[in-house]
C-alpha cells in the first residue's frame, strides 16, 4: 500500500504546443505499482488551458478547487469545485481556467 501527500510528489511544468500555464504531478502510475490506471493532478492558472486534442482512452475528472470550463462538441461547459467530468475516448476536449484563482483537478486515465 502506497499512503503519501500530494506534496511529496514533484510537480512539473507541462511544455507542450498549445498549453498554457499548466502542471501536473504524477501521483500513482506504473511506477508506484498501479497495473491499470495512473492518476493524475493538473493545476491551471488563470487564464491556462490545455491543448484541444483527442485520443484513444478515457478521462475521469474530479475538480478540486477553483472553476472554468470542459470545451467539446457541445462547447464550453462550466466546471467547478465538486464537480466531475468524464471524457469518452475519441473525444475532441480541453481544460481552461476561467477564474482568477488556480483550476485544481484529479484526472485518471488508463495506462497506454
Amino acid at each position: 500500500m502506497l499512503v503519501r501527500s500530494a506534496s511529496e510528489v514533484k510537480q512539473d511544468t507541462i511544455e507542450q504546443e498549445g498549453v498554457v500555464n499548466v502542471k501536473i504531478r504524477w501521483l500513482i502510475s506504473k511506477p508506484e505499482g498501479a497495473p491499470n490506471f495512473a492518476m493524475r493532478e493538473f493545476e491551471i492558472e488563470p487564464a491556462g488551458h490545455t491543448p484541444f486534442h483527442s485520443h484513444d482512452w478515457e478521462h475521469e475528472v474530479y475538480v478540486l478547487s477553483g472553476q472554468g470550463v470542459v470545451s467539446g462538441k457541445e462547447g464550453d461547459i462550466p466546471i467547478k469545485a465538486g464537480m466531475s467530468v468524464f471524457v469518452a475516448p475519441g473525444e475532441e476536449h480541453n481544460f481552461k481556467n476561467t477564474g482568477k484563482d488556480t483550476l485544481k483537478f484529479i484526472c485518471m486515465v488508463p495506462h497506454q
